[in-house]
């Protein structure tokens, strides 16, 4: 019986009930339709704030979900600096902060662009300008070798972990990332939303 998603029958080609998301999508369709009114009616320096508070945030709970809290106050001052925005005295950088920040606009801003994965590894060299992940060396701008240890989604103590997730092994990421890419940045006529929930489901 398979215990991950990349072990089920037929993956990566998933199905789903369209009729029964139909609803949701309208819902949430209808809500980005009154956020865009408001912000269309907000001035241009009101939007451009609201875009830096957007992504600001985006950033600091992007970054909480991987346990890494930044500070509010770098990350607002690296956004507004890259979008050449005004606001007051700016915070110091921090390296930390700049890759996250550099990785989350090239992301948004430049969302039109190809996913690619030289692009994809050009983000981790980002967010790892070291090489390494706390104090474990790692390899950065490339695929996971032979040698990695697997990746594992873990909770809970020393000597008594839970393993919630473990990725495929090394020799299959090749033809699983190129499979991914490929189907992200195929014309396939599916919805943007329900197309983001799946990319994040199979990555």
């Amino acid at each position: 019986m398979a215990t991950y998603i990349h072990e089920l029958d037929g993956w990566p080609r998933l199905t789903w009930e369209a009729a029964r998301l139909q609803g949701q999508l309208a819902a949430v369709r209808l809500r980005q339709g009154k956020l865009l009114g408001r912000m269309e009616a907000l001035g241009f320096q009101r939007r451009a704030e609201a875009v830096l508070e957007m992504l600001t945030e985006d950033v600091l709970k992007s970054s909480e979900i991987e346990g890494e809290i930044l500070n509010k106050a770098l990350v607002r001052s690296s956004i507004a600096r890259r979008l050449g925005m005004e606001i007051g005295a700016l915070a110091p950088a921090d390296r930390n902060v700049e890759g996250v920040v550099e990785m989350m606009l090239d992301a948004t801003q430049r969302f039109q662009l190809p996913l690619t994965q030289d692009r994809l590894f050009a983000w981790h060299a980002a967010l790892f300008p070291t090489g390494r992940s706390g104090m474990s060396r790692i390899i950065v701008g490339g695929w996971r070798n032979a040698d990695s240890r697997s990746m594992q989604v873990v909770s809970g103590p020393i000597g008594r972990e839970h393993v919630h997730f473990e990725a495929p092994s090394s020799d299959r990421l090749d033809s699983e990332m190129q499979a991914f890419l490929d189907w992200f940045d195929s014309d396939a006529l599916i919805d943007p939303l329900l197309k983001a929930a799946l990319a994040h489901l199979c990555s």
